[in-house]
């Protein structure tokens, strides 16, 4: 397998149908390195927190 055949399979579920890394409304502009794509929906996040919920007087 080529280079960029193994890298193709790796991120295809990232990969949108132009062939470009989309990730979620809430990743994309995140510095962390846990992004996850846009194709999932967030279950948790490490790094953030709503300021609508109880977890983010916790996490400041």
């Amino acid at each position: 397998m080529s280079k960029s055949k193994k890298w193709k399979v790796e991120w295809s579920f990232f990969l949108d149908g132009d062939g470009r890394r989309k990730y979620t409304a809430l990743c994309r502009r995140c510095r962390h390195p846990c992004k996850q794509s846009f194709r999932a929906e967030i279950v948790t996040c490490p790094f953030y927190a709503s300021k609508r919920t109880d977890g983010a007087k916790n996490m400041s």
